[in-house]
């Protein structure tokens, strides 16, 4: 018999099993023709050592580069074939491998992707090619001063600390990696009991779990990291350094909520408020739309597991920034001295949930918040649960949040110019 356990999404459900080695399965039906699955690993660039900087980030790219049953164009073409793909990513806290297919393929994506899991053989020769290639990845990085400045940024208020490290490592730290210190980062890292199986699919739920169990039961059962995951006391700190770039580069922000935080909502929404998505957030509206300082303006709020961060980004003429500091120092204040009214509440509350719905529109987007949310909470929000979330920040909450993250004297500044 089958034991699983049901939560409603939307309307429909999504449904979950679990191997006795450890590795967890979450699935939710659709009636589409393409469907996605991935494993998603609880380890990422902050599970590294100082001399493993760039260690997740490698291992992710060697995957691909040959198993013990298939070379790396086998492992390219497996799913091109019936035309799919296969890819995956590494952040600072997590590993996922995924694939898109038509729905009757779930056997080939599910068997690929074991197989990358438990048969790669990392090949010295392709260790080496791949060093040079994610080198000049690094390389092509530094010149997008826009995507750069955010790296920095965290490595500058989380200093000497890994979640503070950029995800690629450093051309010198790549070039140390060995096979045998690939294995070992495995071994330590790669936990069965961190492991999610995520699918959104048209599939049989049964059918799906006979899968599971044939391609991923045979893994050994491993649990209980000893990583240690303590967070230095954070410091303001202010820098300037020199780039030859047109534009000047400028971020603001501060240690924000750990995902784990019930304030955390209230922050997504101030946020969101302040710089997210929309156009008529009030840093856009400001700088962009009623004084053209600037073309790119933003705020971001990324919650880890146990700190997070907050930032607000520009990019501007260098005869603009004091301005634009000015003005965007001045939403911020504000946010922090006057409450919301009730229509500007509701307002804010009715653009977040709408951003969240159409976020859930994208299967991909989907498959990738049910593998996270399932591997720190145990469970998925439906809409109607975020909804819920939402609606009970009170303008109060959102005034004392303000008041706590946009603190001057909490704030740290870095600019490129």
């Amino acid at each position: 018999m089958f034991l699983y356990f049901c939560a409603r999404i939307y309307f429909m459900e999504y449904l979950t099993h679990e191997l006795k080695n450890g590795i967890r399965l979450i699935h939710y039906p659709t009636q589409s023709e393409i469907a996605y699955c991935g494993l998603m690993i609880d380890t990422g660039s902050r599970d590294e050592a100082e001399d493993e900087h760039g260690m997740a980030h490698f291992i992710e790219h060697m995957l691909f580069k040959g198993t013990q049953k298939r070379k790396p164009w086998h492992i390219l073409s497996r799913m091109e074939d019936v035309g799919g793909e296969i890819n995956a990513y590494t952040t600072k806290e997590e590993t996922c491998i995924y694939a898109s297919f038509l729905k009757n393929e779930y056997p080939r994506a599910m068997d690929l992707i074991s197989d990358l899991l438990i048969n790669s053989n990392f090949p010295e020769k392709e260790m080496v090619r791949e060093k040079e290639v994610i080198i000049d990845e690094i390389n092509s990085y530094k010149d997008s001063p826009g995507d750069l400045i955010f790296d920095d940024f965290e490595e500058m208020i989380f200093p000497d600390h890994p979640i503070g490290r950029n995800i690629l490592g450093t051309p010198e730290s790549l070039q140390s990696f060995t096979k045998k210190e690939i294995q070992q980062f495995i071994l330590k890292n790669y936990l069965t009991s961190e492991m999610i199986l995520c699918s959104v699919g048209n599939i049989p739920f049964k059918r799906l779990i006979r899968y599971f169990e044939k391609y991923f039961s045979t893994i050994p059962s491993a649990g209980n990291s000893q990583i240690s995951r303590e967070i230095p006391l954070y410091k303001p700190v202010s820098k300037v350094v020199k780039k030859d770039t047109w534009q000047t580069h400028y971020i603001l922000g501060t240690k924000a909520y750990d995902v784990l935080d019930e304030r955390r909502t209230g922050l997504y929404l101030l946020n969101n408020i302040l710089g997210g998505q929309g156009l008529s957030s009030r840093l856009n509206m400001s700088l962009r739309e009623k004084k053209g300082l600037a073309y790119n303006v933003e705020s971001f709020y990324n919650p880890y597991l146990d700190t997070g961060v907050l930032s607000v980004y520009f990019g501007t003429d260098k005869e603009n920034l004091e301005k634009s500091i000015r003005v965007a120092g001045n939403e911020m204040k504000k946010l922090r001295t006057i409450k919301l009214g009730t229509l500007q509440l509701h307002k804010a509350k009715r653009q977040i949930i709408g951003q969240f719905a159409r976020g859930r529109e994208s299967h991909e987007s989907l498959l990738f918040k049910l593998g996270k949310s399932y591997l720190l909470f145990g469970k998925f929000d439906s809409l109607e649960e975020l909804s819920g979330k939402v609606e009970k920040v009170s303008a109060e909450e959102i005034l004392n949040i303000a008041g706590e993250i946009f603190d001057p004297n909490k704030l740290s500044t870095l600019i490129y110019q």
